[in-house]
């Protein structure tokens, strides 16, 4: 029998989603700008919110306990690990996504440049690379080759794609300088 089902007394089995003796309590999550009402259980992790209340599948969940940072989002604009914060300890606060990070049909500054410099193999760490690089970037437009081993010192990616990263981050602040 799977892991999230229970025996019926036909002998059938259902899905079990829920904690029994948990009731699920009212939450608002502004996500990506969008005030968006939830019921939860009071255990749901921010990054199971996203991924299985609101569909936002780009939010990634590895290790689930905060080591490797595949699920960062912006929480007021500062990176976090999503798996590490209760969804009922947001409340309001603004949080942003990989979804959200894109402005209409044109990609942020930061994927565009992790595109361009091969910065993405299997893709499973990506988005989280990307949020603390972009949060990065908003506080650094000329971040040093330390500003960006600081950035993305939590991540963990099995390819090794950091060299890319680097050169990503790095010809994108060299870009940003010639325009001012």
């Amino acid at each position: 029998m799977a892991d999230n089902a229970q025996e019926t007394a036909g002998g059938t089995s259902k899905p079990v989603d829920r904690v029994p003796g948990l009731a699920d309590v009212p939450i608002v999550l502004v996500v990506n700008g969008c005030s968006r009402p939830l019921r939860v259980q009071p255990r749901t992790t921010l990054a199971e919110a996203l991924r299985t209340s609101l569909h936002l599948t780009g939010t990634k969940v590895a290790c689930n306990h905060g080591a490797c940072s595949a699920c960062t989002v912006w929480l007021d604009d500062l990176p976090v690990a999503a798996c590490t914060i209760l969804a009922v300890e947001v409340d309001s606060r603004r949080i942003t996504t990989i979804e959200g990070l894109a402005l209409a049909n044109d990609l942020h500054p930061v994927q565009k440049a992790f595109i361009e410099h091969d910065a993405v193999q299997c893709g499973f760490c990506t988005p989280g690379l990307v949020m603390s690089c972009a949060s990065l970037l908003a506080r650094n437009p000329h971040p040093s080759v330390e500003d960006i081993e600081n950035a993305i010192s939590g991540h963990f990616c099995r390819c090794g794609t950091y060299p890319h990263v680097m050169r990503a981050m790095l010809a994108l602040g060299a870009v940003q300088a010639e325009q001012q």
